[in-house]
Order: structure tokens, then sequence, then C-alpha cells
């Protein structure tokens, strides 16, 4: 294990690096994977790094090292497919047909086949994990012809590699390129993934079977998806993923001009469109994303990879106290079957920030709010509830008086061509307007948010006021 970069400048370091070290080498040890890679990319912390095992070839393991990542490609391709909308060639709602020519299913939307809601069936035709042979480009949509809508369009979450490797092709249709020659320039080159790549080298660790019953490990045979790459092609490090984590947790952070995705958009892509299963509730899907609430407002963002010698998990962490900007964490290892490396993102991220949270930053008084709104700062009720208007970080905001601490308030944006009428940027009642009514004497008397009306009093609907 190693801090890359300058040492860490907290006492408590030294400590959380044998910790999460030590889990590592557990994982590693009790999973009986033949090789592990771990990373944690933090804004305000030098890169983490550890592995554990060897290769199972002549290369020695290392932060260089390329594992498979299977599905965590799906965020990539999914990435792409909001640029090509974000640049004006798509729309989400738009079916896929309009893109592409296909024989079948193409009334199917993209943001349907982002957040596998589609209905279409799980693979390609055919029988491609007993073969190992997979379609390339012009067949995979000419068979489309033959393959299912197992479920109607948006009754449930089925998983579908088929429906992202017609993404990956739509795309490379779009842009008019490769769909590997694309993620390439658009997306790893901007974020400096020098490591991520389609094809592995001479550093790349072997994959293998362990046997259920000996300590034996069979070697995996290599596989190369063709056309389904876009589903679960890449091989990358462990390093590269934790810094790609980060990115899907905190863009500005990494991308602060937004040369690969507006933070707005990433913002869009972490919104959850369905649940993966319908009574636990454990987990959610966005466009392209897996969601992994914690609790107490806390969410891992990523997706998890699994292909024939290999499993990986790469997510990054959003929300909660003592959580750093840029916060997220990759664990690769060489084994189908170690399936402790799937939990142990998850874990390594959570014991740094109970054991190293960020650091409190001091709050520093700021400018008054403008003159015109400083009268109507404070208390305010409506539908008999009381919510409390305030000015901080140079906005307008609101929350209701019982809200927990950890909550993020309503903040509102004025409306340019009307000082006295405010849109609902983010929090509650987002995208509704507030609108500020004043008195002759310029005094704000009542204001209308989503249109119900509130009160410096509580009143009832028709206007009792109970001061009176």
């Amino acid at each position: 294990m190693r801090w890359q970069g300058a040492p860490p400048y907290t006492a408590g370091v030294s400590g959380i690096d044998e910790r999460l070290g030590r889990m590592v080498r557990r994982v590693q040890a009790e999973g009986r994977v033949p090789a592990v890679a771990a990373a944690l990319h933090r804004a305000d912390r030098p890169l983490w790094t550890c592995e554990a095992g060897g290769t199972g070839n002549d290369t020695a393991l290392g932060p260089q090292t390329l594992f498979r990542i299977g599905s965590v490609t799906k965020t990539f391709t999914a990435v792409l497919v909001m640029q090509c909308r974000d640049a004006g060639l798509l729309d989400l709602d738009d079916p896929v047909g309009a893109h592409l020519d296909v024989p079948a299913h193409g009334e199917l939307t993209v943001r349907r086949l982002l957040s596998h809601t589609s209905g279409l069936q799980r693979e390609p035709h055919g029988d491609v994990w007993d073969t190992l042979l997979a379609p390339g480009a012009d067949e995979l949509l000419a068979d489309l012809a033959r393959a299912e809508r197992v479920l109607p369009p948006a009754r449930r979450f089925h998983y579908s590699n088929l429906g992202m490797a017609v993404l990956g092709q739509l795309v490379a249709r779009l842009r008019g390129g490769t769909w590997a020659e694309v993620l390439a320039d658009r997306v790893l080159a901007p974020l400096g993934l020098t490591a991520t790549t389609d094809r592995p080298g001479p550093a790349a660790a072997t994959g293998f079977l362990v046997d259920a019953y000996s300590d034996e490990a069979h070697p995996e045979p290599p596989t190369d998806f063709a056309a389904v790459g876009p589903a679960g092609q890449l091989w990358s490090t462990a390093t590269d993923m934790a810094r790609w984590a980060a990115f899907l947790a905190d863009p500005a952070a990494l991308d602060p001009t937004g040369a690969v995705l507006a933070p707005a958009t990433l913002d869009e892509m972490r919104w959850p469109l369905t649940v993966t299963d319908e009574t636990t509730w454990g987990a959610g899907f966005g466009l392209g994303l897996i969601l992994l609430p914690q609790g107490e407002r806390v969410v891992h963002v990523g997706h998890d990879g699994a292909m024939p010698g290999f499993l990986a998990a790469v997510y990054g962490r959003r929300g909660g106290d003592g959580t750093p900007g840029a916060m997220g964490a990759a664990v690769l290892g060489s084994s189908g079957t170690g399936v402790q490396v799937m939990e142990l993102p998850h874990r390594l991220l959570a014991a740094a920030v109970e054991h190293d949270p960020a650091d409190v930053e001091p709050w520093r008084p700021g400018p008054p709010a403008p003159e015109h709104l400083r009268g109507m700062l404070g208390p305010w009720w409506g539908e008999g509830f009381e919510s409390v208007f305030s000015w901080h970080d140079g906005t307008l905001q609101a929350r209701s008086a019982g809200d927990p601490a950890g909550k993020p308030p309503a903040v509102f944006a004025p409306l340019p061509d009307r000082p006295d009428v405010f849109r609902t940027v983010s929090g509650r009642e987002a995208g509704e307007l507030l609108r500020l009514t004043r008195d002759a004497t310029g005094a704000v008397v009542r204001l209308h948010w989503a249109t119900y009306r509130f009160t410096r009093g509580q009143e009832t609907f028709d206007g009792y006021d109970f001061r009176r």
C-alpha cells in the first residue's frame, strides 16, 4: 500500500492507511482472490493505493496492473450518450430507430435503454456465453429481429447488455467513429485516464476461476466482446477507476470546465429512475449508473463489473457529514468468484470518512442580503407549517422548520425580468416559482410558492389568522 504524492497532512492518516490496507489484504486472503488492487481518491488527500497477491504471470502486481472491469464499462457508454444529448445529436426520449437502422425494437427509447427499463432481453441473440463469440456491429443490429422484448417498456428494471451494446453503436454512428475511438477521444484523454483501454497489454493480470474445493486456480480464456464491447469490454487500473468514480460523484472537481460533461448532466444521470428490487428498495438505477443508499443522506454511485476471471466495483461517495469532495474508490480482483471484492469499495469509503473525515471548514461572515429582500427573511407559514427563509452563500434559501440538519434547503434564483419572482433551482419544489407580494410601502406581506400562500402568521386556507 502507498500514498502517491505528498505525504498526508493530518495526524490520523497513517492509522487509516494501515486500516484500509488490512481490509484489502483480508479480502484477498479470505476471498481467495489471486490479485486484488484497490485505490481511494479524494480531493483533500493524496491518492491511496494497495495491492495484494500476484498477477498470475511474469509481471509484478502494482498500481499499473490492468484488470478487466466488465460492466463498469457501461458507465462510460452512458456518459458518451449524454454527451450526444448535450450536443443536440439526440433526445433521451428519441426512439433508437430514429438514429439506427434496426429491423426490430426501434421504438425503444434511449432513456429506457440507459436505465434498463426497456424490457429488452439480457444478451444478444445466441448462446454467447457458451461460444464466447460476440457479434460484430452489423450482426448485432440485424439480430435484433431475433431478440425478445421480455417485459413491457417501463414495467420494471431488467438488466440488458444488449441494450447498452445498441447504445454503443448509436454513439459510434452519431460521432462517425468506432465506440472505442470516440471513448478515447471524448472521455479517457480529457480526464487523464491513460491506463484505461479496450485491449489489455502485457501488464494485465490473468483472470481465474478458483476451485471451490481446493486451492487450484484455473485461468479463464481471453474474450473479445466485439460489438457488445460498450457493455463490458474495458480494462483499467484501480487508480484510473478511483479517479473515474470521483468524477461520477463530483464532476466539477475533476472536470471544472465541463469538457467531458456538465455537472448538471451528471446530476441528471444520478437521479433514480427505477429500483432494482421492488420489495427491498435497496438500490436504484439512474441513466447508466447504480445508486446505493448508505443511510444518513449518503449515496454511493457507480457500477459493478464481472467478466470471466474478473470482478470490479467502482463507486463514488456523495453526501453525509465528513465526506470530502471528489471521493471515489475502486477495487479490482482477478477471480470470477471472489465476491468480497464487490462490497469492499463501500467499506473503504465508509472507513475513510469515519476515521479520516474531511476537515471542518470555518464559517466566515459574508455580505448582507440584498436590500429588497432583507425584510422578508425569517419565518413564514404555509399549509399550517413553518418555513424559514434566509440568505446564505449569495442565494435566497428556505427550509421547513422541522427539517433535519443535513437536509439540503430549497434554493431560489431570481428571474431577470421579474424582480419579485424566483425559480426554485434545487431542493423542495424544484422548478416551481416563488412570488413575493408587497404592500404600498414596499414591505413583503405574502409569498406564493408553487401557488401555496405563505404568511407571517399561521392561517387557515380561508385566511383566518390565529394571532388575532
